[in-house]
């Protein structure tokens, strides 16, 4: 690959709390064991707007200016000193996550757990989030965050491993029941990837349980029952779809105030819930103690998506996971502001929405 690499590059910076804007700025340059990446495809996250608005200012960016965006996929272009398992050239997808390595929970692979979080010192990244992100024509990344594609994956589809990986790992954790039913709360990018994994890992049905645009997006693309909790008893639907047993697992992926207690009442005695959603602060929940205890059903958080990019990347390669009937909307980066209200909003129908720093892919 003989690409030029400028010294400057626009990207979306966060001047101040609340502020963005597109700027020029400087292309940073790959250290010991980083490549650098032109980015090509980095959808907007459910997590962005947040941050974007200033919300977590002092945490997540922890200064400003900042370059949010953790959700890519792009090409390297050039590599950094003791690299020596990629090379200019190679399309990759990105992961948020690199944990120092040391402590703990890195070397049980835990890395999305990793203790020395927020300590840059230690090597630990975060990027889009604590270290600049993909918002940009181009980012720095370490090895350990990037994972090849096959020419065949295109940019824009890459750029959903982040998602479907929070997925796989959600699945992971619980399990899957073979030809089992999982019902599935917000059927929002990761629910909609939480669906097709749990067909892919032997569920032989889906419920979709959520409202308008999103929950019919789900109905079209891969959920067997849709339950529209805006028109019945959210529980009762699942409950009268499952013979009133409930379902083997459930997948809580919206983060909404009230959605725990319904997974807990729509899981069958013995059923498991992952919780995929990430809810405000302020969302705390009573929890029916005795019942959970009586019916030895298991809750389990799932955070991020460690360990799951080269499993996520082999299964869209090999066709057994569509990612790009998701992705409904493109900008260039230039237009970030549309492309942020069209998801916020999800205006004409959105579900997810790529832009392209560098232009579309030929």
């Amino acid at each position: 690959m003989n690409h030029k690499i400028p010294e400057t590059m626009k990207a979306l910076v966060l001047p101040s709390p609340g502020e963005y804007e597109i700027q020029e700025i400087a292309v940073p340059r790959p250290q010991p064991q980083e490549v650098l990446c032109r980015i090509r495809g980095v959808a907007i996250c459910g997590s962005d707007p947040e941050l974007v608005h200033g919300g977590l200012a002092g945490y997540w960016p922890p200064s400003y200016p900042f370059v949010p965006g953790h959700e890519w996929a792009g090409e390297v272009v050039s590599i950094g000193p003791g690299v020596t398992d990629f090379q200019p050239g190679d399309r990759v997808a990105g992961e948020a996550w690199k944990g120092c390595g040391t402590c703990c929970n890195c070397v049980e692979g835990r890395y999305n757990l990793c203790r020395n979080y927020g300590k840059p010192e230690t090597g630990m990244r975060h990027y889009g989030f604590r270290n600049q992100g993909a918002y940009a024509q181009y980012n720095v990344y370490s090895v350990k965050s990037i994972h090849k594609m096959p020419e065949h994956i295109r940019f824009v589809e890459g750029a959903l491993v982040d998602t479907a990986g929070v997925a796989v790992h959600g699945a992971e954790l619980t399990g899957i029941t073979p030809g089992g039913t999982v019902a599935v709360i917000g059927p929002g990018p990761i629910g909609i990837m939480a669906m097709r994994i749990a067909k892919i890992l032997g569920a032989s049905r889906v419920i979709a349980v959520g409202r308008k645009g999103r929950l019919e997006a789900a109905g079209r693309l891969v959920a067997d029952i849709s339950v529209d909790f805006e028109k019945e008893d959210p529980v009762a639907g699942v409950k009268e779809a499952t013979d009133g047993f409930g379902a083997d697992e459930v997948f809580e992926a919206s983060g909404a105030e009230g959605t725990l207690n319904q997974a807990i009442r729509m899981v069958k005695p013995g059923g498991r819930i992952g919780l995929l959603g990430v809810p405000p602060e302020s969302v705390e929940e009573k929890v029916p103690f005795k019942y959970v205890c009586r019916n030895e059903i298991t809750i389990i958080g799932v955070k991020a998506n460690p360990n799951a990019s080269r499993k996520v990347i082999s299964l869209i390669g090999s066709g057994k996971l569509e990612v790009k009937d998701v992705i409904t909307h493109v900008f260039p980066l230039q237009e970030f502001s549309k492309a942020l209200d069209t998801f916020e909003n999800r205006r004409e129908g959105a579900v997810k929405v790529v832009l392209e720093p560098n232009g579309p892919e030929i």
